[in-house]
């Protein structure tokens, strides 16, 4: 192209810059900074150790290969499509498993291109103009965000906001893509065992429109039943190609076996119901008050598929926290038809300028410049390595792990070849410790459909102290405990010197959230 050509281009989009359009770039902008991140979750990296075995071993890994207490065991690892990205992303950015690496910087771009790709969807769902479109995603967005993780269910909240926009034109734009659904399903199913938000977002639409049907039969918003029939159809066809996948019919019944493990509600925050006493939760709540408030003061009564996925998904996110991100994604639009609806009813609308000129102009570019510097600020520093790797070592097992992954300090520590020993280590950092301390099998880590609802509890039964605890300890054959410093088990375990012998680094004196206790059976004395 010519210089001169390449000009007159930047001139036209000057020009065009829109005090509207400003305002979409900048919030994608600004939603994509808000998703960029240090990658701390746990679970992560038993995510990244998968798709390094898939890559390492050219196959889909059936039975566990790594924990000595499922080893050889039936494994359906839903993720391993996620996995493989997951692997690419952080081994693309020169990831080589040490703490705060480049290859971090690969897993938090991964999060805030698929956060950002999944509001956009959401955006273009919404009514109004671009300002009321920009509060009610921001605030969708901040109440989204506290589910936002390098994690396969990225995959799940893109694609979840993809099905939902596909029905949104069905419904509201008149525009079939339907046949798409079954296809992003077959792609889903083989990303992340959360495709179930497809099928709850496609039952509660239909839902919706049946009762639509039955007691408002006159209402144009309502899809009549000739067309929803289409969408009965697209709904079993995207059902039959579930199997789609390397596991085959067992994903159609696989999200009712994770549901249906109690112990994930009794230990893991995430599947709990939310604490609204931590600041994190508060945009969910303004989010759902703002909707209730938004459809009780305008004049237009909520449409019935609206009040099927709001009631459904507010549900859903008051049961378990991780489902404030599918609420997110359905209430988010609902808000901005019923805030366009009550604008309108004062008389209140927000016209921006079709074009602007000379200081407006200059202002505008003036505003976005400010905004993506101060947006490339956040993201270089959170992205930093010294950053990324404070990080690491303030929430993770940096330490522990590292002297794991040690043979001959592993050896000299338990007096015996790492290979003959067994460890017990915390739900929390097992993820973690097959990552970065491969050769060592955990106990268990974040795969909780793996070592199901039975195997969990006894393992909270030990951890907690419950009844029985030290014989069930004992059972497991651990010659090593790697937990908490501050866990209970941990300082119940320093009153049994007799029995475990709490070891300190090299001779350091280890970091100050790790703890590691061997069974004196099996210490040099």
């Amino acid at each position: 192209m010519e210089p001169d050509t390449q000009a007159g281009l930047a001139m036209t989009f000057v020009r065009n810059l829109t005090i509207e359009r400003l305002t979409i770039v900048i919030l994608f902008i600004l939603l994509f900074t808000m998703a960029v991140r240090v990658p701390i979750d746990t679970d992560t990296w038993w995510h990244v150790r998968s798709g390094e075995y898939i890559f390492d071993e050219g196959k889909i890994p059936k039975t566990d290969p790594f924990s000595h207490t499922r080893a050889g065991e039936d494994w359906i690892d839903h993720s391993w499509g996620s996995q493989i990205v997951i692997y690419g992303a952080y081994s693309l950015f020169g990831g080589d498993g040490q703490a705060g690496d480049s290859g971090n910087i690969g897993l938090a771009l991964y999060m805030a291109l698929l956060a950002t790709l999944g509001m956009a969807f959401v955006y273009l769902m919404c009514d109004g103009t671009a300002y009321v479109r920009a509060f009610a995603v921001v605030l969708g967005g901040a109440a989204a965000a506290v589910f936002w993780s390098p994690r396969p269910q990225m995959f799940s909240f893109m694609l979840g906001a993809l099905v939902l926009y596909l029905l949104h034109l069905y419904k509201r734009k008149g525009v079939d893509r339907l046949w798409l659904i079954p296809v992003v399903m077959v792609v889903w199913v083989n990303l992340h065992g959360g495709f179930a938000i497809g099928f709850i977002f496609l039952f509660g639409s239909i839902a919706g429109e049946v009762i639509g049907n039955v007691f408002n039969p006159d209402d144009e918003r309502v899809v009549k039943w000739e067309r929803l029939r289409k969408m009965l159809l697209i709904t079993g066809v995207a059902f039959l190609v579930v199997p789609l996948n390397p596991n085959g019919f067992q994903m159609w019944a696989y999200p009712f076996r994770t549901v249906g493990i109690g112990a994930l509600q009794d230990f893991i925050q995430e599947w709990r119901s939310p604490d609204f006493h931590q600041p994190q939760t508060w945009p969910f709540i303004l989010l759902l008050l703002g909707v209730l408030a938004a459809a009780g003061l305008s004049s237009r009564r909520i449409d019935w598929t609206d009040l099927a996925l709001v009631s459904g998904t507010t549900l859903m996110a008051l049961t378990a926290g991780r489902n404030i991100a599918v609420f997110a994604i359905a209430v988010t639009p609902v808000l901005t038809r019923h805030i366009e609806v009550w604008l309108a009813d004062r008389g209140w609308q927000i016209r921006p300028m079709r074009r602007v000129q000379g200081q407006m102009l200059v202002l505008n570019w003036v505003l976005l410049v400010v905004v993506i510097f101060g947006s490339l600020v956040k993201i270089v520093s959170a992205l930093n390595e010294e950053t990324m790797r404070e990080a690491h070592e303030l929430y993770l097992p940096v330490e522990l792990a590292a002297f794991l992954d040690d043979e001959t300090a592993l050896a000299e520590f338990l007096g015996k070849p790492p290979d003959e020993a067994i460890m017990f280590n915390t739900y929390n950092w097992g993820g973690y410790l097959l990552f970065a301390a491969p050769d060592v099998p955990v106990y268990v880590d974040g795969r909780t459909d793996l070592y199901d609802d039975e195997f969990l509890r006894n393992y909270l039964e030990i951890v907690f102290l419950r009844e029985d605890w030290e014989q069930k300890l004992d059972a497991t054959g651990a010659d090593f405990v790697a937990i908490e410093a501050d866990s209970v088990l941990a300082q119940m375990l320093r009153t049994m010197p007799e029995k475990w012998d709490e070891r300190l680094f090299d001779g350091d004196p280890g970091d100050e959230r790790s703890a590691i206790f061997v069974r004196r059976e099996v210490t040099n004395e």
